[in-house]
Formats: structure tokens, C-alpha cells, sequence
């Protein structure tokens, strides 16, 4: 059974520096997507970071420059966070469009990670 792993949230202050990583884990065929979304209270779920599987990445304007996307052979993605600001605070959500081995003729399926809490303070 697939599932994905987040880990690395926390509290900073503003201008600081953190790292999300998320772990695929479980049997695999091919990853298509990883992505990372976010979600402040009272607001939408917004895509903050895409990467694909040809290396290809993609940014919400709001974090450009400052978000880092990437991911390692070992099926993990890393959001490597910097110059944060207050208004980044979130729950940080994995996301993955993936193959897994078991049930591959059914073609790609979802999966979410459960959420990581980051909150910059001012």
C-alpha cells in the first residue's frame, strides 16, 4: 500500500529558512507528480510547488524566488522554504500522482500526505 510521509514543519520567525520532505513509500511503479499545496485557515487549498517526472518544475507566483522544489531518486520530494514570511502560514499538504505496482493496468491514482504545520511568526 503506498502512502506518503511529510515531515518538517515547525515554527519560525519571518526571514527564516525551512525544509518539508515527503517519502513515497510502499511498491512503486512510476511517480508522474509531486506536488506541494497549502492551506491557511479560512482559505482555499493553493498549489504552492510542482515538480514532474522529467524534471520539470513549477511555482505559485507568491513563492517564487523564495521555494525551492525537488526530489531526490529515492522517491521523496523536499520543499526547501527561505526567506519566509507570515502570510506563508499553512498546513503544507504532499501530493502525488503516481503507478503504484499493485493494480498498475488501472493507470496513475491520487494520494495525499496528512499536512504539516508551518507557522511564521512576525
Amino acid at each position: 500500500q503506498v502512502q506518503l510521509v511529510e515531515s518538517g514543519g515547525g515554527l519560525v520567525q519571518a526571514g527564516g529558512s525551512l525544509r518539508l520532505s515527503c517519502a513515497a513509500l510502499g511498491s512503486i511503479l512510476r511517480i508522474n507528480v509531486m506536488s506541494w499545496l497549502r492551506q491557511a485557515p479560512g482559505k482555499q487549498r493553493e498549489l504552492v510547488a510542482t515538480t514532474t517526472n522529467d524534471g520539470s518544475t513549477n511555482y505559485a507566483d507568491s513563492v517564487k524566488g523564495r521555494f525551492t522544489i525537488s526530489r531526490d531518486n529515492a522517491n521523496t520530494v523536499y520543499l526547501q522554504m527561505n526567506s519566509l514570511k507570515p502570510e506563508d502560514t499553512a498546513v503544507y499538504y504532499c501530493y502525488a500522482d503516481l503507478i503504484p505496482q499493485r493494480g498498475a493496468y488501472l493507470g496513475s491514482k491520487s494520494y495525499w500526505g496528512q499536512g504539516t504545520q508551518v507557522t511564521v511568526s512576525s
